[in-house]
């Protein structure tokens, strides 16, 4: 709109000329249509009837290029009063050459009553119409289709039910269209009034600019100011949180500490005498005080990068051996308790760093311990599922147990810091949230699938290297 209406009637005339522009438009959207999918047809016509391919071609063409005509005819100045009635010409066409298309072929029986259908449904969603036109329309569309099938002749008794069928879904169409236009006329005269509310209130506010120049400014330092505080309150939350959990961490800690203290004394006490029939154990031995203090390790560089994350070395690194570490390292877990079913190959590598991937499959089987710990089992075993394999691009590592699975409700929180539903004591709500941002750092993802009392499944997806 190019000018701010004043009063009633130069809303109205506004209003008016807005409909025009608007119905113009989509004039010549029917026009195009009209122009392709006219002559597109004629790979129906082939494979429904080739002996009226050429015959309907010829029709199809004619009906474009009469679609044509009028798309150049609305160029002209004196056309613009007429545009109701070139719209319902532009609707017709079609219509028309359809309903002689099922007159020369099968009559009820013909496939093309669908193209009928589908032109009053671009009358409901294309052409801007009012009421009574979308009315006349329909009924001009029903008066052909009868007028199409009866010129045939009385219809045959066998195709009454066709016949019945196409008149009742056509007649619904038409009600449907008819509701539709009303609908749409209505939120076209709410689209403008609320337009030219807008406009209005443009007005008034190009008259108060400065003053609201000035509040924009007090409210942009207010916000810079609002943020600044939630950024420290957030930091502040979560020094709080820290300092809240530290007796859980330090429990943590403990354990693998007590773990490497107890292996060192004996490394301390049987590394120089060792015997042959010993070596064994201390080849146990020192690998369990190796993973323990990688853990210690992992455990601390975990909670300094949740705050602060830094970028480390990447290798390729073995699947295989990822899983044997972390489920070695729970032997004490799950050895006569979980029954654990592989399927690795030592080809499958990820390019990540090793001991975070070994702390984040490391924590995925021990929820899945923890899961089956507390699930009661009648017709099967406490099992945990490992698979490795490269598809699409992707070597995916998949942990799947069949435990209690995640409820619904808890599976868009489950990668939240401090989201738990262990008990208190049990789990500070850390774990799948760190395992999550390692996976991320790595360019992988978790895919979670779950089916509550019968299953969990957690699928890390890394990149294959070039």
């Amino acid at each position: 709109m190019k000018a701010e209406p004043q009063n009633k009637s130069q809303a109205l005339d506004a209003y008016a000329e807005y409909e025009s522009q608007i119905t113009r438009r989509h004039l010549e959207i029917g026009c195009y249509l009209v122009m392709v999918l006219m002559p597109v047809g004629v790979v129906l016509d082939h494979f429904v009837y080739p002996d009226k391919l050429w015959l309907f071609f010829k029709a199809r063409l004619l009906c474009a290029l009469l679609g044509g005509a009028v798309l150049l005819s609305l160029r002209a100045p004196f056309t613009q009063r007429f545009h109701r009635a070139l719209g319902l010409l532009v609707a017709m066409l079609p219509v028309g050459f359809i309903c002689w298309m099922i007159y020369a072929t099968d009559g009820p029986r013909s496939p093309y009553y669908a193209g009928i259908n589908l032109i009053l449904l671009a009358i409901a969603f294309i052409m801007r119409w009012s009421v009574d036109l979308s009315v006349l329309a329909s009924g001009l569309v029903l008066a052909f289709y009868l007028s199409a099938c009866l010129m045939r002749g009385p219809v045959p008794a066998e195709e009454h039910g066709i016949f019945v069928n196409n008149i009742y879904f056509l007649a619904l169409t038409s009600v449907i269209v008819v509701v539709g236009s009303q609908l749409h006329r209505a939120l076209r005269v709410r689209e403008f009034a609320l337009r030219y509310e807008l406009d209005q209130n443009k007005v008034q506010l190009e008259a108060s600019n400065s003053k609201l120049d000035t509040q924009n400014k007090a409210l942009a330092d207010t916000i810079k100011k609002l943020t600044e505080a939630e950024l420290q309150l957030v930091q502040q939350e979560k020094m709080a949180s820290l300092g809240v959990m530290s007796a859980g961490i330090i429990h943590e800690i403990n354990n693998p500490l007590n773990y490497a203290t107890t292996g060192l004394y004996s490394l301390r006490q049987k590394g120089k005498h060792i015997a042959a029939e010993h070596q064994a154990d201390y080849e146990d031995i020192l690998k369990d005080v190796e993973e323990g203090v990688s853990r210690v390790k992992t455990i601390v560089s975990d909670l300094r990068t949740f705050s602060h994350p830094e970028t480390e070395s990447r290798d390729e690194i073995e699947v295989a051996g990822v899983v044997e570490s972390a489920l070695r390292f729970l032997s004490g877990e799950w050895k006569n308790k979980v029954k654990i079913e592989q399927n690795l190959t030592k080809e499958q590598t990820i390019f990540a760093n090793q001991n975070k991937i070994v702390h984040v499959v490391l924590n995925l089987i021990q929820n899945s311990i923890d899961a089956l710990n507390g699930k009661q089992f009648q017709n099967e075993s406490p099992t945990i599922w490992i698979e490795g394999r490269i598809e699409n691009g992707l070597s995916r590592l998949i942990i799947r147990d069949n435990g209690p699975g995640i409820a619904a409700k808890d599976l868009d929180k489950i990668f939240d810091p401090f989201f738990t539903t262990k008990d208190v004591g049990e789990g500070m709500g850390l774990g799948l949230s760190i395992c999550y941002r390692i996976v991320r750092d790595y360019d992988g993802q978790i895919v979670v699938r779950t089916e509550p009392g019968k299953f969990c499944e957690f699928a890390l997806e890394f990149p294959v290297k070039e």
